[in-house]
């Protein structure tokens, strides 16, 4: 499985972004895809997945803020991203796994500052 992030840019705190990743198999094959992100000094940590079944999971600190979806027609994930802070700042990567195999897209920069 390929995966292609896009959308990440530098946006002042409260702004908002929307981040893409194309998948390169059929998105309703897969049962689980989601974002981590990795900021300077810190470890990935997994942000927000989508599951079979539209089940969605975020982390705490995103939580009210940030939406996950899927669009099957367009093979894509979303991440819409409202109220950014500046602890938002990172690298975001989407994920996979798929057939017990884990799959990374290539990361796209989100900077969040003033």
């Amino acid at each position: 499985v390929q995966l292609q992030a896009s959308g990440g840019g530098l946006v002042q705190p409260g702004g908002s972004l929307r981040l893409s990743c194309a998948t390169s198999r059929s998105i309703s094959s897969i049962n689980v895809i989601g974002w981590y992100r990795q900021a300077p000094g810190n470890q990935r940590e997994l942000v927000a997945d989508i599951r079979s079944g539209e089940i969605t999971k975020y982390a705490g600190s995103v939580k009210g803020r940030f939406t996950i979806s899927r669009d099957s027609a367009k093979n894509t994930m979303y991440l819409q991203m409202n109220s950014l802070k500046p602890e938002d700042t990172a690298v975001y990567y989407c994920n996979t796994l798929y057939f017990g195999l884990d799959y990374w897209g290539q990361g796209t920069q989100v900077t969040v500052s003033s």
